[in-house]
């Protein structure tokens, strides 16, 4: 895999990852809001997205595993990270609906 095959896949994670950031975001506002239907259509989009990532991620990996090598960059680096913390927010944002849900019924 050259650098430019490397950077495009980076860069789609990028994408995807925010992408489900966004939704997740937005998904939080909503639940704030009230809006629970609106939330749940969020995190699908979320989670629709996250799994995009995951698939170009998991490309990588089975490269890798299959003796392929390549340099990893630091916009590789900032994708993956970028790509865990979008998935711990897509977890946080289902958690923080609960919790308002709770809170408007009280």
């Amino acid at each position: 895999m050259n650098k430019e095959e490397l950077y495009n896949i980076a860069f789609q994670l990028i994408l995807h990852a925010g992408n489900a950031r966004s939704s997740a975001m937005e998904a939080i506002q909503k639940a704030k809001e009230g809006n629970f239907d609106e939330v749940e259509a969020k995190l699908i989009e979320a989670d629709t997205a996250l799994n995009e990532a995951h698939h170009f991620q998991t490309s990588l990996i089975q490269k890798e595993a299959g003796g392929e090598e390549f340099d990893f960059s630091l916009i590789m680096v900032h994708a993956q990270d970028h790509f865990m913390t979008s998935m711990a927010l897509k977890d946080m944002a289902s958690e923080i609906t609960d919790l308002y849900k709770l809170i408007k019924k009280a």
